[in-house]
Parts: structure tokens; C-alpha cells; sequence
């Protein structure tokens, strides 16, 4: 299994609401509402149209559609990635499904973080991504009572920066 990396340095483990605004800048996204999941190993991004392509050298693609026109920022950008793995992941309904993994970044109280993230429908689920604790673990300190803690550090660290 690989650690995810951090980008950025470290610092110790940050206090993270049960909901959270976050960033995936290699997917060009620069705030989406993230569902932390304890329960959940693997991190997931909601994607449609989601198969697999042999491009122009004859090597496989998976080709996604990042989240779903009903969705506020979709852009109807087509995506491919060449590095992928097919994994069994357990649903939320228990059931094991056979999904495509990704490495990508995500962005939290300005850290990058490379994690890897199961691609997913997640039509049916309220929250477009999900933050499981293979990325939370060693890094954050999950308070179920609070939401959008990375968000109002992102506030309060650019009124500092005003105010200078």
C-alpha cells in the first residue's frame, strides 16, 4: 500500500470539520464540498461516462467525466489518465465494486496532499467527494460538531496577509 505524500510540509495534525471546502488543482478545481468519512478507507471523487480507451500508442486509458452535468461545476471536460489501478472498494452499502484509482492532489489549510481516489457515481450521494482516512490518518483530527475548518483558515490567513 502506498503512503499518501505531502507536497507541502506538515505541521501537526489539524482539527478538520465533518464537512470541508476543498481544492483539487491537477483537476482544475478550486473549491468542492468534501464529506470526511472515517468510515471510509479509500477517498472518492464523483465522476460519469467512466470507462477505459486504448489510445493512439495502443496503451489503456480510463476516460471520466468529472462529476455530472446537474452538477454546479461541471465543466464537460473529459479527462484521461494513463497511471490507474483497478481496485475492489467496498461501497457504503457494503457491497465490493470493482473501481479505477487515481493519484491526484487535493488542497487543505494550504497543504497539497497526493492521495489516491477511487473513481465513482456518486449521483446519488449529497457530497461529490469523500475524504476516507487513508488521507486523514497521521495528518487530521476529524470534530464532527464543526464544518468548513479549512475554509475559514483559508479566510483568516488572507486577511492577515491584507492587513500587512
Amino acid at each position: 500500500m502506498k503512503e499518501e505524500k505531502a507536497l507541502t510540509p506538515r505541521p501537526e495534525k489539524r482539527v478538520i470539520g465533518r464537512r470541508e471546502l476543498v481544492a483539487l488543482p491537477d483537476l482544475d478545481i478550486t473549491e468542492i464540498e468534501a464529506k470526511i468519512d472515517t468510515g471510509a478507507f479509500t477517498s472518492a471523487i464523483h465522476c460519469s461516462d467512466i470507462h477505459e480507451e486504448t489510445n493512439a500508442d495502443g496503451k489503456k486509458v480510463i476516460c471520466v467525466e468529472l462529476l455530472d452535468p446537474s452538477h454546479p461545476q461541471y465543466n464537460h471536460k473529459k479527462l484521461r489518465f494513463a497511471d490507474y489501478d483497478l481496485r475492489d472498494i467496498k461501497s457504503s452499502f457494503g457491497e465490493v465494486q470493482q473501481r479505477y484509482v487515481i493519484r491526484t492532489t487535493i488542497a487543505l489549510f494550504g497543504e497539497v496532499i497526493e492521495a489516491e481516489f477511487s473513481l465513482s457515481d456518486r449521483s446519488d450521494m449529497k457530497y461529490p467527494v469523500l475524504i476516507g482516512r487513508k488521507l486523514l490518518k497521521g495528518r487530521f483530527i476529524v470534530d464532527v460538531s464543526r464544518k468548513n475548518v479549512s475554509q475559514k483558515y483559508k479566510i483568516k490567513q488572507q486577511q492577515k496577509h491584507t492587513n500587512l
